[in-house]
C-alpha cells in the first residue's frame, strides 16, 4: 500500500469515528475538505478522495453549492443469535462430514475475476505491502545469488524462524527458533498440525459456524466432528467443549479464538485459559489458527491461546496471508510436544517451504516494516468494516441481523424471513456478486438463513450499488 493509500483510509476512518461518536449525525454537514484537509495535515487531494470514497459507500451525500453531508441514520443492527437459537448439541453423537460438493461449489464461483467478491475472506490489495515485499524479495534474488533456488531446511528459513518467534511474544506466547515450524500458509501448518494427533475416523471437537476450508479439510481427511455454538459476542464457551470432551473420545478440539470466522467471535481471555486447561487435564490437543489475531481494532492484540499452554498441547497456527501477501504463501505451525512429528510429516508433503518468500519476509520482518504497517492496516481495515455496516443497515431488509466484529475481515449476516442464502447466492452470482452461504460453515443443516460478507474488498466504486443489489433480493426472496 502506498503512502496515499494509507492517508486516505485514515481520513475515511477518522470521519467514521465521528459519526459513531455522534459527533456527527445524519443530515449534519462534514467538514469542508479544506478544513479537514488543513486539520488532518493532508493534501486537498487526499482529502476529495477520501470524501469521494465514503460518498460512493453511501456515508456522505454531496449537495451543489453546498458540500457534504453526512446520509441517513447510522445503523445499528443486532446481533445474529448463532448460540442463543436450538443450536448444536455438544452431547450429540459425532457426524460424518458432507459438504464438499457445495464447498467446491462456492470455491469455483469466488475464484472467478469478474465478480464482485463479498464472499472472499481477504483483504483488499491496495491495504498490502506487496510493492514493498516485491522489491525486498528482488533484493534478496540479487543478493543471495544461487541459495534461493535450492531447498532450505525442513523446518525452515532460520532468520524467518527468529522473528516469528518475536512476534509471537506479542500475541504472548514465549517459543525459541526451535519451537517453530515454516509451512506454505496457515492451512499447511493445520492440515500437519490435525495429521499429528488425529487418524481416519477419529473424532474432532469443532466451533459452529466455522471456516469451510476447515470442514473440507477434516471430510477429506476422514474425521468426524462434534460441533460446539459459537456466539458472536464471547465465541465459545468453556463449558460446552467440556461436555463434548468428556463425553466422547475426542482426538483434538480445532479452534479459531481470535475472530473466528465467519461470525468475528473474540474468545475472552479468561476463556482462552480455561479451554486450554481443561483439554490439557484430559489429555486433549487444541489446534488453534490464530491467522486474524494480528487483525485486532483495539488498542492490544489479543492473546492466543498458545499463550497459556504449559504442557506443549496447544498447535498454533498463523500465516501472513491476510496481512502482507496471500500469494508468497507463507505460514507457521508452533507443534509444540508434536514438533518430531510435525516434521516428518512436513518432509513428506513438500520438503520444504519456497526459499525466496521466506527470505523476503525474514528481511520485511527484521526490517520493522512489519510493525508500521499493521499500525497503519488495523485502521484502514477498521474504516472498510464501518462503511460495510453502514451499508447493510441502509439497504438489507428490516430485521437483518449483523455482527460488528472486532477484527479480521469478514461479517456474519442473519436474514429474515428464512430467506435460503444457497439461492440467495446463485441469484447474487447472476449479478456478478460473490457471497458465502451460511450452510457450508456447519456440517449439520444449519446457518440456511445466514451469510458471510467480507468488507475488505479491493476498491469498488459499486461497493453500494451491489450491496442495495443484494438488499432487494433479500426483499425479493422474503416476499
Amino acid at each position: 500500500m502506498n503512502s496515499d493509500a494509507y492517508l486516505y483510509e485514515t481520513v475515511r476512518l477518522s470521519l467514521l469515528e465521528m459519526i459513531a461518536s455522534g459527533a456527527l449525525g445524519p443530515g449534519d454537514k462534514a467538514p469542508s475538505l479544506r478544513r479537514l484537509a488543513t486539520a488532518m495535515r493532508v493534501s486537498l487531494s487526499t482529502a476529495s478522495q477520501a470524501y469521494a470514497r465514503l460518498e460512493s459507500e453511501g456515508v456522505l451525500e454531496a449537495r451543489p453549492k453546498s458540500g457534504f453531508f453526512i446520509r441517513g441514520a447510522k445503523a445499528c443492527l443486532p446481533i445474529p443469535d448463532t448460540g442463543a437459537s436450538p443450536g448444536p448439541d455438544p452431547s450429540a453423537p459425532p457426524a460424518p462430514l458432507n459438504r464438499a460438493e457445495l464447498i467446491r461449489k462456492v470455491l469455483a464461483n469466488m475464484s472467478r475475476r469478474d465478480t464482485l467478491p463479498l464472499g472472499v475472506a481477504r483483504t483488499a490489495e491496495n491495504l498490502l505491502p506487496l510493492h514493498q515485499l516485491n522489491r525486498i524479495l528482488g533484493q534478496v534474488l540479487r543478493d543471495e545469488g544461487e541459495r534461493v533456488g535450492f531447498y532450505g531446511p525442513v523446518e525452515g528459513h532460520e532468520p524467518l524462524r527468529r522473528q516469528i518467534a518475536l512476534r509471537m511474544m506479542e500475541a504472548g506466547a514465549e517459543c525459541g527458533v526451535a519451537d517453530t515450524l515454516v509451512t506454505a500458509g496457515a492451512m499447511e501448518a493445520l492440515h500437519i498440525a490435525l495429521r499429528c494427533v488425529a487418524r481416519a475416523g477419529d473424532t474432532v471437537v469443532i466451533a459452529t459456524p466455522s471456516y469451510y476450508c476447515f470442514l473440507h479439510m477434516l471430510e477429506n481427511m476422514g474425521l468426524r466432528v462434534v460441533e460446539v455454538p459459537s456466539r458472536p459476542d464471547g465465541g465459545v464457551r468453556p463449558a460446552d467443549i467440556a461436555q463434548a470432551v468428556d463425553r466422547f473420545r475426542v482426538a483434538a478440539c480445532v479452534l479459531t479464538p481470535n475472530f473466528n470466522n465467519p461470525d468475528g467471535a473474540l474468545m475472552p481471555e479468561e476463556a482462552k485459559a480455561e479451554v486450554v486447561s481443561l483439554l490439557a487435564a484430559r489429555g486433549v490437543p487444541l489446534i488453534e489458527d490464530d491467522v486474524y489475531g494480528d487483525m485486532h481494532f483495539g488498542p492490544e492484540r489479543p492473546k492466543c491461546c498458545k499463550a497459556f499452554d504449559r504442557e506443549g498441547l496447544v498447535l498454533h497456527c498463523s500465516s501472513f496471508s491476510k496481512t502482507i501477501s496471500p500469494g508468497y504463501r507463507v505460514g507457521w505451525l508452533l507443534p509444540g510436544r508434536f514438533m518430531d512429528k510435525a516434521l516428518e510429516i512436513k518432509a513428506t508433503i513438500n520438503v520444504s517451504t519456497a526459499t525466496p518468500t521466506q527470505m523476503a519476509v525474514a528481511e520485511y520482518l527484521r526490517s520493522g516494516h512489519y510493525h508500521r504497517h499493521l499500525k497503519r492496516l488495523r485502521p484502514a481495515v477498521k474504516a472498510h468494516m464501518e462503511a460495510m455496516y453502514a451499508l447493510v443497515g441502509r439497504h438489507f431488509p428490516q430485521g437483518t441481523r449483523a455482527t460488528r466484529p472486532q477484527g479480521g475481515s469478514v461479517m456474519w449476516l442473519e436474514l429474515p424471513g428464512q430467506v435460503d442464502t444457497v439461492a440467495f447466492m446463485n441469484r447474487a452470482l447472476e449479478h456478478g456478486i460473490t457471497v458465502a452461504p451460511g450452510a457450508i460453515f456447519s456440517s449439520q443443516d444449519r446457518f440456511g438463513d445466514c451469510l458471510r460478507i467480507s468488507y475488505c474488498i479491493p476498491d469498488a466504486p459499486r461497493l453500494e450499488a451491489a450491496v442495495a443489489l443484494l438488499g432487494s433480493l433479500a426483499r425479493e426472496m422474503i416476499a
